[in-house]
């Protein structure tokens, strides 16, 4: 849009800023007399008036073609739908047309996709000059500047119909078929443009209009009109050349531009779905996470997080980076996180885990390669055991406020080969909130990885500060926080943080036992139980879980060889694990009138709050959980 001065010195009357649109007119034609009175040198002939008509052409065309240069360099800056819709306008008005509509179709088809029936067009975006009053100030209110003015044909086409049905075989169709453009007053334009813009809608006479079909690469997938008023030449038979390729440009750009916001889309959507719709619950731990996608120029990714129950109520807590930026590196991603949920239910130790990460990573191809954390937090012991494949090292604030960067073994990457992984075991004392995180919250363009890690250590020790020594930040308060850290250039990259608050499980909660595989030990297991819920004050639950650890008991010395374990953990549930050397899982099954067993998963189905069973290296744990009534 053309910007007129406001100031004083800027305004001019209505008649003398006309007599300057004319003047270069006016000049041109001096020109050219002047060139045809100038006398030849001796000898040489007079060029006369059809010399210097071509010379004016001349300089009209060299005029015409760096403007369509300039012009469909400035629509293809755009990368999204509106942006390149936008550049067309900016880049037509004022220099080519007075006013422009960009009609497009509704819903754009995308690649090879069917176009939906009918064929109908929505105004995306129009632009004209703005007409100024006798003071030389923009008319202000809406109202007004799209008032129709008989001097002004473009502020007829303003107001123009917000969407139209392309009937097929009408008068539209036909022209939009034909994919040149035309002229407002030919035969076929007259027709089409009232069923374009709405019918009582006047349309401008003469050259003063060009219909412009917007061709994709495979379809029609709009059109624009361009518009010139009475103030200025009507459109030439070259300006149909320019309106071609201005249109060809813009139609391309919308090709790509929906094709790759489809593609974003799919990614985009194909990570999150990749990624936990929420987190479970263990015993003993809190757990938090955020995912932040990165900026429009490299939004898809191949960042994940996750927390896997295990036996022994332990819990598993990964991150880990795909490198790139594609929906390869999302597909990859939700591969790797696959099998790290896998190699996890085998209870397999951290250091193994990433070794079959990297021999998976492998299979998928030579240049797949991605980072990775993996920890596994046990409650009981208030130990975590981690093992690092050459991603950023975790942080623990403990519940004094004292942030520390874990000295973890940094390791190679997933996908080098031939490596080995080494997995540490540190204190994870009772109120301590680890952080696992991806390189993008802490690496960008403007800072390096460690100042981004030390930044993130003062951020998490100076919001601990702020709740005291003996209270921990609120853990979805504190995710916030960290996030906030981020500066305007740090979105380079995706975003996956999991937080992890340790509340432990205090020895006086757990009670652990051996029983030999023989058939006193259900009911060995029932009394034991007992006098366990009998200490702990839960004596109202007794029938119930006595009757739950004896069918569970009772299945386990069924097929074991060697003691089955029996352990009870108190936290705000009550938590029974029983462990046998079989690696045979128990299924539900209905049992029929006649038979004798059967009945014991089914019980524990109905009674319990939940319950499940996982494979071991060594056997299998069944475990359920009751809530408390204390």
């Amino acid at each position: 849009m053309t910007e007129h001065p406001t100031s004083h010195e800027g305004r001019q009357p209505l008649a003398a800023r006309q007599q300057e649109r004319t003047r270069p007119r006016q000049q041109d034609a001096a020109a050219a007399a002047a060139a045809a009175a100038i006398p030849s040198p001796a000898g040489a002939p007079n060029p006369g008036p059809a010399v210097a008509e071509t010379q004016a052409a001349t300089r009209r065309e060299g005029d015409r073609l760096r403007f369509v240069g300039a012009a469909t360099r400035r629509i293809a800056r755009g990368i999204d739908l509106d942006e390149i819709v936008l550049g067309l306008c900016r880049a037509s008005v004022p220099t080519f047309s007075d006013a422009i509509l960009v009609y497009l179709r509704d819903p754009l088809p995308v690649g090879d996709e069917r176009p939906v029936s009918p064929f109908v067009l929505r105004l995306r975006r129009s632009d004209r000059l703005r007409h100024t009053d006798e003071e030389g100030g923009e008319t202000g209110s809406e109202t007004e500047r799209l008032r129709p003015l008989l001097s002004d044909p473009t502020a007829d086409l303003m107001p123009a119909a917000e969407l139209c049905e392309v009937r097929a075989g009408g008068a539209l169709a036909e022209v939009l078929r034909g994919v040149r453009p035309v002229f407002g007053d030919s035969a076929a334009a007259r027709a089409a443009l009232p069923e374009l813009l709405g019918p009582g809608r006047p349309v401008p006479t003469g050259h003063r209009a060009i219909l412009a079909p917007l061709r994709g690469r495979r379809r029609v997938i709009g059109a624009a009109v361009f518009v010139r008023s009475t103030e200025r030449p009507p459109f030439e038979a070259s300006d149909l050349l320019v309106a071609a390729q201005l249109a060809t440009h813009t139609a391309l750009g919308i090709d790509k531009a929906v094709l790759y916001g489809r593609e974003a889309y799919i990614a985009d959507e194909l990570q999150r779905t990749m990624l936990p719709d929420s987190l479970p619950q263990p015993t003993g731990v809190r757990l938090a996470s955020r995912y932040l996608p990165a900026a429009e120029t490299a939004r898809v990714g191949g960042d994940w997080y996750d927390a896997i129950p295990l036996p022994g109520s332990r819990v598993a807590l990964v991150v880990g980076d795909v490198m790139g930026h594609s929906m390869t590196s999302a597909a990859i991603m939700g591969q790797l996180r696959t099998t790290a949920q896998t190699l996890a239910q085998l209870d397999l130790p951290p250091q193994e885990v990433l070794h079959h990460l990297d021999e998976q990573a492998q299979r998928l191809g030579s240049d797949r390669m991605a980072t990775c954390l993996y920890a596994v937090y046990d409650p009981v012991a208030h130990r975590i055991t981690i093992a690092n494949a050459g991603h950023p090292p975790p942080v623990l604030l403990h519940l004094g406020g004292r942030a520390e960067v874990l000295r973890v073994p940094p390791g190679a990457p997933i996908g080098v080969g031939g490596v080995d992984f080494e997995a540490v075991e540190l204190d994870a004392p009772a109120g301590a909130t680890l952080l696992l995180y991806t390189d993008g919250l802490v690496e960008s363009r403007l800072r390096d990885v460690w100042t981004g890690i030390e930044q993130l250590r003062e951020r998490l020790a100076a919001t601990a500060q702020l709740t005291g020594d003996d209270h921990s930040p609120p853990l979805e308060a504190l995710c916030d926080d960290v996030l906030d850290m981020l500066g305007p250039g740090d979105r380079d990259d995706d975003i996956a943080l999991l937080a992890a608050r340790f509340d432990g499980i205090a020895p006086s909660d757990v009670a652990y036992w051996y029983l030999e595989p023989e058939d006193a030990a259900p009911g060995r297991a029932r009394r034991l139980a007992r006098r366990a819920l009998s200490r702990w004050g839960l004596e109202e639950m007794s029938d119930e879980v006595e009757l739950l650890v004896s069918e569970v008991v009772t299945n386990a010395v069924r097929y074991a060889e060697r003691p089955v374990t029996l352990r009870l953990l108190r936290t705000d549930i009550l938590r029974c694990e029983v462990g046998d050397d079989s690696p045979q899982l128990p299924r539900q099954r209905r049992a029929r009138e006649t038979d004798e067993g059967g009945r014991g998963l089914f019980l524990v189905n109905r009674l319990a709050r939940r319950w499940g069973a996982t494979r071991l290296s060594t056997g299998k744990v069944v475990w359920f959980e009751m809530a408390t009534r204390s």
